[in-house]
C-alpha cells in the first residue's frame, strides 16, 4: 500500500499544495491526510465535483501551480461541464490533477450503483481525450507523479489517476471536531420511521441513511415497499422526492436527506419551495456535519443556516430540532402542515460497525415501491 505521508510529501515537493474536492470512500486515508497537513485555505471541501473543477481552474489562474482534485467516479459526471467547457485545452487549456476512486473496478465486488460507474470509468476518460494512469498498492508514485505532472502541463488540460481499492494506507483523520447533540443519524431514522403513518411516501438519500432505514424497517418485521432508497446520485434525493409529490397529491412524500447532498446541488432548494400548490412535500435534513458514509470529512453543514435558507427558497414551514422530544413534536407539526415543510435534525456523525446493506436488489426496490405508490 501507499503511505499518505509518502503521497502527500511527493505532491508537495513537486509543487502541488491547492487540493479540492470531495470525499470517497477510497480515497478516504489520504483525503484524511491531507485534511490534518494542509493549511485549511489550501484544502476546500467542495459543495460538487463540479465546482471543485471551478476552484482548481482559479487557483491555477491565479498562482500557475498544478491544483490537484479528488472526488469518487461516481461523481466524475459532475466534472464533464467544467472540464470539456473550460479546462480542455480547446478551450482554455487549464492542467490540473483528478485523482479518482475507482468504485465498481471490473473484477472487483462491489455495490449496484458503483457497477456500472466503474465498468465505463476509462472508456469515459478515454470519451473526453483525458490521458490517465491506473494507481494500486505496487505503483512507484514518484513516477506516476512525475509523468502525470510532466502530462498535464505538456498537454494543457487535466490528467487523472484512476485509484484502486486498498490502494492507501489506512489514516485516521485527527483533526476530528466532535458534537454532542443526543443522538445519531440512526436514532433521528428511527424516531422518523416509527412517527410515520401506512400510507406516507418516503424517499431516502445515498450512503448509510438509506441502510439504516432500511435496517429498521428490517427490525420493526416491516417490508420496504415503503421506501426508495437512493442508493445513488447523491444531491438529487430531493429532487427524486418532489418528483414523486406532483404525482401523489393525496399522499405526504417524506424526503430524508443529509446536509452533504443538500449542500451538493443547493439549488433544488429554490426550485422545491417554489412548488407552491404542492401540500405533501415533507424535507427532512439529517445534519450531522459531515460526509459520514465516505470517511467522515467535514461539511459546512454545522456552519450554515439551513433553516433560513429554506425559508428563502420558499419553504412555508422551516424548523430545526435535535432534542428527541422536540424532534417528536417538530415532526408531528411537519407530517400535518399545509405547503412545503422542512425540517433540520442535527446529530452526531457516526454509525454501527455492524451496519448492513440492503438485501433486496435497486431493481426489486423499485417494482415493490412502484406498486405501493399505486
Amino acid at each position: 500500500m501507499i503511505d499518505t505521508a509518502t503521497f502527500y510529501n511527493a505532491l508537495t515537493a513537486r509543487g502541488i499544495d491547492f487540493f479540492t474536492g470531495v470525499p470517497d470512500s477510497l480515497l478516504k486515508d489520504i483525503c484524511a491526510y491531507i485534511s490534518d497537513n494542509a493549511p485549511a485555505e489550501r484544502h476546500i471541501i467542495a459543495a460538487n465535483e463540479g465546482a471543485s473543477v471551478g476552484l482548481a481552474v482559479g487557483s491555477y489562474l491565479a498562482s500557475g501551480k498544478i491544483p490537484l482534485v479528488y472526488m469518487q467516479n461516481s461523481g466524475f459526471g459532475n466534472t464533464l461541464n467544467p472540464i470539456l467547457s473550460i479546462a480542455d485545452d480547446a478551450v482554455y487549456g487549464i492542467p490540473m490533477l483528478l485523482m479518482i476512486g475507482w468504485r465498481g473496478e471490473p473484477g472487483v465486488k462491489d455495490e449496484p450503483q458503483h457497477l456500472r460507474q466503474g465498468e465505463v470509468s476509462e472508456e469515459l476518460l478515454k470519451a473526453m481525450q483525458i490521458s490517465y494512469q491506473i494507481v494500486g498498492q505496487g505503483s512507484d508514485i514518484e513516477s506516476v507523479l512525475d509523468k502525470a505532472l510532466e502530462t498535464t502541463i505538456r498537454q494543457g488540460k487535466p490528467y487523472a489517476l484512476l485509484v484502486r481499492k486498498g490502494t492507501f494506507e489506512k489514516y485516521k483523520l485527527k483533526n476530528d471536531k466532535a458534537s454532542s447533540f443526543p443522538l445519531d443519524r440512526e436514532g433521528a431514522v428511527k424516531l422518523i420511521i416509527d412517527q410515520l403513518g401506512e400510507e406516507d411516501i418516503v424517499v431516502s438519500t445515498t450512503g448509510k441513511t438509506s441502510r439504516e432505514v432500511f435496517e429498521h424497517r428490517v427490525a420493526l418485521g416491516q417490508t420496504h415497499e415503503k421506501d426508495f432508497l437512493t442508493v445513488g446520485a447523491m444531491g438529487h434525493t430531493s429532487s427524486i422526492a418532489m418528483g414523486i409529490a406532483i404525482e401523489k397529491t393525496n399522499r405526504n412524500v417524506v424526503c430524508l436527506d443529509g446536509d452533504g447532498s443538500v449542500i451538493m446541488h443547493m439549488g433544488s432548494l429554490a426550485i422545491n419551495g417554489m412548488m407552491k400548490n404542492l401540500k405533501n412535500f415533507k424535507h427532512i435534513v439529517i445534519n450531522n456535519g459531515a460526509h459520514d458514509s465516505v470517511g467522515g470529512q467535514p461539511t459546512v453543514g454545522f456552519d450554515m443556516d439551513f433553516v433560513g435558507v429554506a425559508k428563502s427558497c420558499g419553504y412555508t414551514m422551516s424548523e430545526t430540532a435535535s432534542e428527541s422530544d422536540d424532534i417528536k413534536d417538530k415532526l408531528d407539526v411537519l407530517m400535518n402542515h399545509s405547503g412545503r415543510a422542512f425540517l433540520e435534525i442535527r446529530v452526531n456523525k457516526g454509525a454501527r460497525e455492524d451496519l448492513g446493506r440492503p438485501t433486496k436488489t435497486p431493481k426489486e426496490n423499485k417494482v415493490a415501491f412502484q406498486e405501493f405508490l399505486k
